[in-house]
């Protein structure tokens, strides 16, 4: 079961959310359970703080995080996963059910790594762009009929799921024994970001990005480099090795 100190490397990111309530909600769930990391990204009211939905939690409100962007709410996180009811969307991201979903989460925190949770907008949920900076997506299952749930009841879920324990003692000991092994460091979102920004560079001054569809184009190279899955130590390589290339690209041709 992840410890006190675990779920403090979580950070519930809630990304254009329109109804101050609902910020309240999901704190109110997040005090219950024990996550007090709360990021907003591009709150519809900048009132949330005061929001009387929640009960218990105006210390973790006033301590909350506010981003301008999904990027930046993410930079230092090593795993980011993003929430969908799905519907009748098309995906281009792994996609796993929160009982899948969980025991993944819950080996990144033990393991040191920080996690961002993100939820989307009660209108429209998380957008194509928010699910480019995402490593995966997690799918809370709902009757087909009314898939989509309320903000703080998703938050709860999904919380409650991580919160609650894995196993035996013995197996928890046996978890906590492994986790304990040297790993490599994962790279943080800022430096997935550093590189998608540099590959992406690379690719218009190679001629390989025209001025069409660049946006599209970019998104799927920012779902690519999160797909590699590299550590902190490989990213740095490959910032070098993309510097060398840009430079080489970019440098006057001696006759």
């Amino acid at each position: 079961m992840p410890t006190p100190s675990d779920f403090d490397r979580l950070c519930v990111v809630l990304v254009s959310t329109r109804n101050p309530l609902n910020i309240g909600a999901a704190a109110r769930a997040m005090s219950n359970l024990g996550f007090l990391r709360l990021r907003v990204v591009n709150p519809y009211e900048a009132s949330f703080r005061e929001a009387r939905s929640a009960v218990g939690a105006a210390p973790l409100l006033a301590k909350a995080e506010q981003y301008s962007s999904v990027a930046e709410a993410v930079a230092d996180c090593s795993l980011v996963v993003g929430t969908t009811a799905v519907a009748k969307r098309e995906l281009n991201h792994p996609l796993r059910l929160l009982k899948d979903a969980a025991p993944v989460i819950r080996k990144r925190l033990r393991a040191g790594g920080r996690v961002a949770l993100l939820f989307g907008s009660e209108k429209r949920g998380l957008s194509n762009d928010d699910f480019s900076h995402c490593h995966w997506l997690l799918h809370v299952p709902a009757r087909e009929e009314h898939t989509s749930m309320n903000l703080g009841q998703a938050a709860a879920v999904c919380l409650y799921e991580l919160a609650r324990s894995s196993g035996r003692a013995g197996n928890r000991a046996k978890s906590k024994a492994i986790s304990k092994t040297e790993q490599p460091k994962s790279a943080t979102s800022a430096e997935l970001e550093r590189i998608t920004a540099m590959l992406i560079d690379a690719l218009r001054a190679s001629g390989y990005l025209g001025e069409r569809a660049v946006a599209a184009k970019e998104e799927k190279i920012r779902r690519m480099v999160r797909r590699l899955e590299l550590s902190s130590a490989d990213a740095e390589l490959w910032l070098g090795m993309l510097r060398q290339m840009l430079w080489k690209m970019k440098s006057p041709t001696k006759e």
